[in-house]
């Protein structure tokens, strides 16, 4: 269990367009929001860990095409990410500071929530990678003989437990340095690298 969960560590802390969404939004938008990307990002994980589960992502690595096409979309959606955040620094540049999501009322907040986890979900649950983590690296450490569903959960759980502790910190630390970060030139060349990173986590899953 310590070796796996060392393992997992070392996965979840390696930079990846999570880390980049939530980098953004925590800036953007302050703590709130960078825990809900970090939330619908550990929902999109629960969808590879019940693919796992049920057999599905071994259906799916196992079938070139499938693979191919949830890849490219994976990509896409990647692109369309750092392109909107691309646009997005241009706005801060010339908007100023940003209001922390301070104005539009109960509802526009709810919607800001909804779509930080809906960024974070599509993240991970449309990365293969993810897929292939869990296909390939968990069944290394689930026991040979009995019911393997039960450690499979386990040990999915201790992974979703080290993403949760990680990025919560992460997130915590982004926002007490907000005061410097989201001064709007610091902000804006943030958001533009934030950007670049992900079109590039895009062509890297795209072309692997």
């Amino acid at each position: 269990m310590l070796t796996f969960a060392a393992a997992c560590l070392v996965l979840i802390v390696i930079p990846g367009p999570d880390q980049a969404l939530m980098t953004r939004n925590a800036l953007a938008e302050g703590r709130r929001a960078g825990l809900l990307t970090m939330l619908g990002g550990v929902l999109g994980l629960s969808v590879h860990v019940s693919a796992a589960s049920l057999g599905i992502s071994a259906l799916l690595l196992a079938s070139a095409t499938a693979f191919t096409v949830l890849k490219v979309v994976g990509a896409t959606y990647l692109v369309w990410m750092g392109i909107a955040t691309l646009r997005g620094a241009r706005r801060t540049l010339r908007e100023g500071p940003p209001d922390d999501g301070a104005e539009g009322g109960t509802t526009a907040r709810a919607g800001r929530g909804r779509r930080m986890l809906r960024q974070g979900f599509l993240s991970n649950a449309l990365n293969p990678k993810v897929a292939l983590f869990f296909v390939t690296f968990l069944p290394q450490f689930l026991p040979s003989r009995g019911s393997v569903l039960p450690h499979a959960l386990l040990l999915s759980l201790v992974f979703a437990i080290l993403y949760l502790c990680w990025f919560t910190l992460y997130v915590i630390s982004v926002d007490r340095l907000g005061r410097v970060l989201r001064r709007p030139r610091v902000r804006a060349r943030i958001e533009q690298v934030t950007g670049l990173l992900l079109i590039g986590f895009a062509a890297r899953l795209a072309f692997q």
